[in-house]
């Protein structure tokens, strides 16, 4: 029996998860590897040609082309010109926007269980891949990683907003400049020493985004279940609408983007066993992040946050995640027996306590302190270097 392809080109690190992979699934295992050496053609290229300009001159390129501003993209790149205008990317037949509604209600209604689970337990699970050396090396989660986290907050709440992933909705907007930025960090990435393709295939990977937004979606509904969240089955098809055309937008090729919540949770299985243990940059990033929540939530008083972070968010990431991984990124043991059962059961007793005294919610104002909105508007800046504290404000 063949343990691998020899079409592949097989980076070293995933020769070990790759062969039992395969072994269960040698299609999609394939398909997954294969795009572990995959970017982003077309905005590699784009970022490539807007290399030589200044930050600023970018920013107002690039704004320019969100905004379908004809006369400000006047003397921009021609491969630019032609992404916004000349020669764009066209919807996708499967394009429906009526079936985000269900998905957007449902997530105007979990909001807070969702975020909680994307901090507790979705990003533990993506950042648990070769991802994180991306993110370790560039520094972007160490230098103003709460803010990096409110940008991450801000998307999911533009595009799980009525109209957001329209052509000139925030969410449509905000998931193509993070397309910009990931083909910027590709080509920085590149141009260093540290970096070892031969090892670790390209940086950020197609593979390493297919995956991440098939754990935006499946892994968010089943970890915001666990927290107390409802979905019917309308919602539940709604809530992966919205994150598919997302991805999508992101420059997620569909040959690894998921299709419905069932292919997305194949892509996680299969993806998980491709991928190598965590490395130390993963056991660093995921604890950071865990260290970071606190501080989203604006909770700055160092001893209430370390008891947060001790009592409630690792007992109930390590549940979340299961212990296996837990183990393996180092969290701490939990001495908190069914954390899960008393999280829902504090939050229950909060609602009930707002009723009762009528109390407005504030589900939703504390939603926008935890996002990374700004009186100025959406940045378009990209990060002129790869080590974030070089970099200019992007």
């Amino acid at each position: 029996m063949t343990l691998y392809s020899p079409q592949i080109e097989l980076p070293t690190d995933y020769i070990p998860g790759y062969e039992k992979a395969r072994a269960l699934d040698p299609e999609r295992a394939d398909n997954y590897i294969s795009h572990t050496t995959i970017g982003d053609p077309v905005m590699d290229a784009v970022v490539e040609e807007l290399a030589e300009l200044p930050q600023e001159k970018v920013h107002q390129f690039l704004q320019a082309g969100m905004d379908e501003d004809r006369d400000g993209m006047r003397n921009s790149p021609q491969l630019l010109r032609d992404f916004f205008f000349d020669a764009p990317q066209s919807d996708p037949d499967w394009l429906d926007h009526d079936a985000f509604k269900p998905g957007v209600r449902a997530f105007q209604r979990n909001s807070v269980l969702i975020l909680s689970a994307f901090v507790t337990g979705v990003l533990i699970d993506g950042f648990s891949t070769l991802i994180s050396k991306s993110f370790a090396q560039t520094g972007r989660i160490f230098d103003n990683g709460v803010w990096r986290l409110k940008q991450n907050n801000r998307h999911q709440m533009e595009i799980f907003w009525p109209g957001g992933l329209d052509r000139h909705g925030d969410g449509w907007k905000l998931s193509v400049r993070i397309r910009f930025v990931h083909a910027q960090i590709r080509r920085l990435l590149a141009q260093t020493e540290e970096w070892e393709d031969d090892a670790w295939g390209v940086p950020v990977s197609a593979a390493h985004l297919g995956y991440s937004i098939a754990c935006f979606a499946a892994r968010t509904i089943k970890h915001s279940e666990a927290l107390g969240a409802h979905y019917s089955p309308e919602e539940r098809d709604g809530f992966h609408a919205v994150w598919r055309y997302a991805g999508y937008l992101m420059g997620i090729p569909e040959t690894i983007l998921f299709t419905d919540e069932s292919h997305a949770l194949h892509i996680y299985r299969i993806g998980s066993m491709c991928e190598p243990p965590p490395t130390q940059e993963a056991i660093i990033m995921t604890n950071a992040l865990i260290n970071s929540a606190p501080l989203v939530a604006g909770i700055t008083d160092t001893g209430e946050r370390r008891k947060l972070v001790r009592n409630v968010i690792y007992p109930i990431s390590r549940t979340l995640i299961g212990n296996d991984l837990a183990d393996q990124l180092r969290f701490p043991p939990s001495r908190l027996p069914f954390p899960l059962f008393w999280f829902r059961l504090d939050r229950r007793i909060q609602q009930l306590r707002a009723r009762l005294l009528r109390e407005v919610p504030k589900n939703f104002s504390a939603l926008l302190e935890a996002s990374a909105y700004s009186d100025a508007g959406l940045s378009y800046r990209l990060p002129d270097h790869v080590y974030s504290e070089q970099s200019k404000q992007w």
